[in-house]
């Protein structure tokens, strides 16, 4: 027999409790928004926002959302694709299903012909930069919002 592997779900109307009851370490509460202010920024960004329930058999472990081509300098001389949310629950961590969420979102961008994947942490400790980087991502020397901006190539 074999165990399910994880799988992406939209975000509906039959899972959106689900996918609000995801919360991350109390610790790392600075670090990510909560799943109900990304839901809120996909409703009101249609078409740039990606938001997907990370779920394993019928257990939702996480919640993931990708931007795809915003307009990074609000000047339209630069789109980028890439991670804009990643939330393991509290209990699911160190299972594999951050590293599931970016390869998620890194499929899919290279499915839209994209060859960057971008992201942003928060610096310092209980953050997230040794996850990202552990990934191939690598710092670009930019900030946004006084958070770190790493790039993974993706061809």
């Amino acid at each position: 027999m074999t165990t399910p592997a994880p799988r992406l779900e939209e975000v509906t109307a039959a899972n959106i409790d689900a996918a609000l009851a995801v919360r991350v370490r109390p610790d790392q509460e600075h670090a990510v928004a909560p799943v109900v202010k990304s839901l809120a920024e996909a409703y009101v960004h249609p078409g740039v926002a990606w938001p997907r329930l990370i779920v394993d058999g019928d257990r939702p472990v996480g919640f993931l959302m990708a931007f795809l081509d915003i307009d990074w300098y609000e000047d339209g001389s630069v789109l980028r694709s890439g991670l804009w949310r990643l939330n393991v629950a509290t209990g699911e961590q160190g299972r594999g299903y951050g590293r599931f969420a970016v390869e998620s979102v890194a499929a899919e961008l290279r499915r839209r012909g994209t060859k960057q994947l971008y992201v942003t942490w928060h610096p310092g400790s209980n953050g997230p930069e040794g996850f990202y980087l552990g990934l191939g991502f690598r710092p670009n020397g930019e900030t946004s919002g006084g958070q770190t901006v790493g790039v993974l190539e993706l061809d």
